[in-house]
């Protein structure tokens, strides 16, 4: 007989609004609360408070909702500084108070460590390090500015894609920017509307590097001359180093240097579309710290993982005998070798390999490396963990972007006789739900 395919039903959501108490929240700054035993995730609210909510998602295990009203307010709670915080889809902690943030990120890495690691590893041996932090305000030195033409206006939308949603917030201020580029928005704006291209571009990168800033523009059909007339001039009467991107293949410098960034000593020069530390702080502090943690002989040969542009392996490379850095990305593995060249450093080498797959067979992982540097992306090494596992180094460092992967990552470790001896919190982004840190394990 034969059988006709039925459609399930969709579940109906139900939107009755309903009363929560917030408990906690979880590692990106989701208020958590329960209703019939299930996990809610609410933003916007904080531990302590009571809610009526909203459901707007629900699964087998848990739900989503929204705000609709707070009933209690907690005593950390504030004013937002931001006049887009309503909107806007970044800095989603600003309602937290920023003691309140910090403790609220230090409890969220201390719960998926002791969850994750808390048996295999003796945690009396464990010292919990002061978090690093910056200025709250002015700290990003990158970010990237959406651009839409809105046909209705007939003008240039520039700006942060709102909360769960793909349309623009029109900004013209950001309080989390460095002052020197907070203050380019207002004319850069004017400048971008006043092109004839304005319906035909992507979006505009802004960078502040030790020289200068730096501004990319993503167009994505060719300029008229007399709009490379007009970018050029713009640059030049704000002291700018501008790229143009006509494809995401194709970087083109119109006018300005080669930009760069100093560290401990050391310069990194970079393109806008490599990968650098928004918060320049923090990440002077964070290069610090692993230095000290590893304790640094000038014998230790070291190896760099998801080394970038050379963020650690060149201020590594003042200290120790060799440094061997290794990155996914080829173009920042050439980068990398000029910059070791630009600052005079001939004891590091820098490898192109893919950091997902085994990497054990390659010619560089057959050396012998007293210490580790891990600094992966938000998906963690787990490519590489064995290996590293398998190299009994005398300490590793791993920073991270995501506790979930580095509480994954770290079981591979404290299983072959690592112990976890230090952890810290790195406040990269205040105001966001974004958590990194560091930890040391050494071998015991």
């Amino acid at each position: 007989m034969a059988q006709f395919f039925k459609p399930l039903k969709r579940k109906s959501i139900d939107v009755k609004h309903k009363a929560i108490d917030i408990t906690r929240l979880d590692h990106l700054g989701a208020g958590i609360g329960f209703l019939d035993k299930k996990t809610i995730f609410i933003d916007g609210v904080l531990p302590n408070e009571k809610a009526l909510v909203q459901l707007i998602e629900n699964k087998k295990n848990y739900a989503k909702a929204k705000l609709i009203k707070l009933m209690v307010s907690s005593s950390e709670r504030i004013e937002p500084f931001c006049q887009y915080y309503q909107e806007c889809g970044g800095c989603n902690l600003q309602h937290l108070s920023l003691a309140g943030q910090i403790k609220a990120k230090q409890n969220s890495l201390d719960e998926l460590m002791s969850k994750f690691s808390g048996r295999q590893n003796d945690t009396q041996s464990l010292t919990q390090q002061a978090p690093i932090l910056s200025h709250d305000l002015g700290y990003r030195r990158r970010a990237r500015f959406s651009l839409l033409f809105d046909k209705s206006s007939k003008s240039l939308v520039m700006g942060f894609r709102k909360r769960q949603s793909k349309a623009i917030v029109d900004v013209r201020k950001c309080a989390v920017l460095t002052q020197s580029l907070d203050q380019l928005l207002p004319d850069l704006y004017d400048m971008l509307n006043g092109l004839s291209a304005r319906r035909d571009l992507g979006h505009v990168e802004l960078v502040e590097a030790s020289d200068g800033r730096v501004c990319l523009l993503r167009h994505l059909k060719p300029l008229s001359v007399d709009d490379l007339g007009v970018l050029t001039s713009f640059a030049k009467q704000h002291l700018l180093t501008l790229y143009l991107a006509p494809s995401s293949e194709v970087l083109d410098r119109v006018y300005g240097g080669v930009p760069y960034y100093e560290i401990d000593g050391v310069k990194i020069e970079f393109t806008p579309q490599d990968f650098i530390q928004v918060n320049h702080q923090v990440n002077e502090a964070m290069v610090q710290q692993a230095i000290s943690w590893l304790n640094l002989k000038s014998s230790d040969s070291v190896l760099d993982l998801f080394c970038g542009l050379g963020n650690f392996s060149l201020p590594l490379a003042k200290r120790v005998n060799k440094v061997i850095g290794i990155e996914g990305v080829d173009e920042m593995v050439q980068r990398a070798y000029l910059n070791a060249e630009l600052n005079g450093l001939s004891n590091v080498e820098f490898h192109h390999a893919n950091l997902e797959s085994d990497i054990s067979k390659q010619t560089w992982a057959k050396n012998k490396f007293s210490k580790v540097v891990l600094d992966p992306a938000r998906a963690g090494a787990a490519g590489v963990m064995e290996y590293v596992a398998q190299l009994h180094a005398q300490s590793i460092v791993y920073v991270s972007c995501n506790p979930a992967t580095l509480a994954r990552d770290s079981q591979v470790l404290l299983t072959n006789g690592y112990k976890l001896k230090k952890l810290g919190m790195l406040d990269m982004f205040p105001h966001t739900g974004h958590l990194e840190s560091m930890a040391l394990f050494e071998k015991s």
